[in-house]
């Protein structure tokens, strides 16, 4: 059986989710070239070559970090091809993309269109519950009722082998579970009228890694394989996860039912709703945040820049010059292996398992995926960047305000990235232009703090 059911399990249940999280692929700036390294140098070799750049840290950085860059493409042979990435890319409004009519095109997709009710209210999704079995009806109606909680919906959630590659992927009623998504596809009736049709709904850089066009099949692999139609190509919003089909699909291909819950509590306190929660759960089930809140207010973190909201001098420091020299150390050290989906190394990356790889060599735990990984410290101008300092990227045009791509400042105007498949990981000039999120300088006990206990 290729199917790893019951695998997400909190903290271990959204953060094993989220190790499946497709890492977007670099910026387009990147792709002209860069600096690839045969794998099979040392790295030892590699740590030499950047032996500059790592004597360098803790020391301020000289001169403009823009022209910085611009010297280092030039130095590089690049040219700038930051719009590149978005050339061509026509969305239709709601920002989701779709086949032309329907999964299939047919008289029954469009009879299955006229019976899906209006998206009706828009509920954020803040908590994830997973469980290994159906979650109890009392205990679903209990969270209900806790105190902060505006809404639930319950559903199936699994890891499902999709054309050979393990995806998080959730059994959803179409008809009330849009109302949790993120908004351009919750009000995106086709696309959930395909989902109501069969079809398979999957994020947009699912799409991109695996190559699927949008209106073919692929292989889903559960207790059983099914060819499921693509049904268009749209961000849900609950990190880690990038794939959904009907709760009668997922019946079908063996999904544990019930088993997960999504919580709406926009005005809680969620390390307090945590905490309640936790207390109304049968064993082997947990609760984990899907946004980040900071340490003194309690706002929300939002997607579309890159930095935790609230965080002060008080929750740092960053990091010390000897961790930071370890971390880069390690990050260049991995120059020229393999790109791969979900790759956490130690020899195969995505751009945010290469980042949380690189850290943890500093004995810096990091949550695995990009969007988690902008919320670990405050943001930082770009004339202010050091060496060691995340750099964060906009490339899903599905989502534009989410974040899915994290690169590695290393100074001189360079950076260390894992950019996308056919490609290694590789030292390429700074992008700082469009889909540029913003930068970071990561905070260890933040970044520790939602390792242990977000979607990540």
């Amino acid at each position: 059986m290729r199917v790893a059911l019951c695998a997400i399990v909190a903290a271990a249940a959204v953060s094993a989710t989220v190790a499946l999280v497709v890492s977007g692929p670099g910026p387009a700036a990147s792709r002209g070239g860069g600096r690839h390294h045969d794998p099979a140098v040392s790295a030892g070799d590699l740590r030499s070559e950047y032996s500059q750049l790592l004597a360098a840290v803790g020391s301020k950085s000289v001169g403009n970090t823009l022209a910085e860059a611009a010297r280092a493409r030039a130095r590089l042979g690049e040219t700038e091809t930051e719009a590149a990435q978005q050339a061509g890319v026509t969305l239709p409004s709601g920002g989701v993309l779709l086949p032309a009519a329907g999964t299939h095109g047919t008289a029954a997709a469009a009879a299955a269109s006229e019976q899906l009710p209006p998206v009706g209210t828009l509920y954020p999704a803040d908590l994830f519950v997973v469980a290994a079995q159906t979650l109890p009806a009392a205990t679903v109606s209990a969270i209900a009722g806790t105190i902060g909680v505006a809404a639930v919906n319950q559903l199936d959630a699994a890891r499902l082998d999709v054309n050979g590659v393990q995806v998080a992927t959730l059994g959803v009623d179409p008809a009330t579970f849009r109302q949790f998504a993120a908004s351009p596809t919750a009000t995106s009736t086709a696309l959930w009228d395909n989902a109501a049709d069969g079809g398979i709904v999957v994020s947009y850089q699912m799409g991109q890694q695996l190559n699927i066009p949008l209106g073919g099949t692929v292989a889903v692999a559960g207790t059983r394989t099914l060819d499921l139609p693509i049904g268009g190509f749209g961000t849900v919003g609950i990190s880690g996860v990038d794939a959904v089909v009907s709760d009668s699909v997922a019946s079908s291909l063996g999904l544990p039912s019930g088993n997960a819950l999504v919580v709406s509590a926009p005005s809680a306190r969620l390390s307090e709703l945590i905490s309640a929660i936790q207390n109304l759960l049968p064993a082997g089930a947990s609760v984990s945040p899907l946004v980040g809140q900071a340490p003194e207010t309690g706002q929300p973190v939002m997607a579309g820049a890159a930095g935790g909201v609230g965080i002060t001098a008080a929750d740092g420091p960053g990091l010390s010059t000897a961790e930071t020299r370890e971390f880069l150390a390690a990050a260049v050290s991995r120059v020229g292996m393999e790109y791969v989906w979900g790759g956490a190394g130690p020899t195969v990356f995505d751009c945010s398992g290469l980042v949380q790889w690189s850290m943890r060599q500093a004995g810096i735990a990091m949550p695995r995926v990009a969007a988690n990984q902008a919320l670990t410290g405050p943001s930082v101008p770009v004339a202010d960047l050091q060496p060691g300092d995340l750099l964060f990227y906009h490339t899903d045009p599905t989502a534009p305000d989410y974040i899915s791509h994290v690169a590695i400042y290393l100074g001189d105007g360079l950076m260390v990235q894992a950019p996308e498949p056919g490609e290694d990981v590789q030292v390429v000039p700074a992008d700082f232009g469009r889909g540029f999120a913003g930068a970071v300088q990561v905070y260890p006990r933040v970044a520790a703090a939602l390792a242990g206990t977000a979607a990540g």
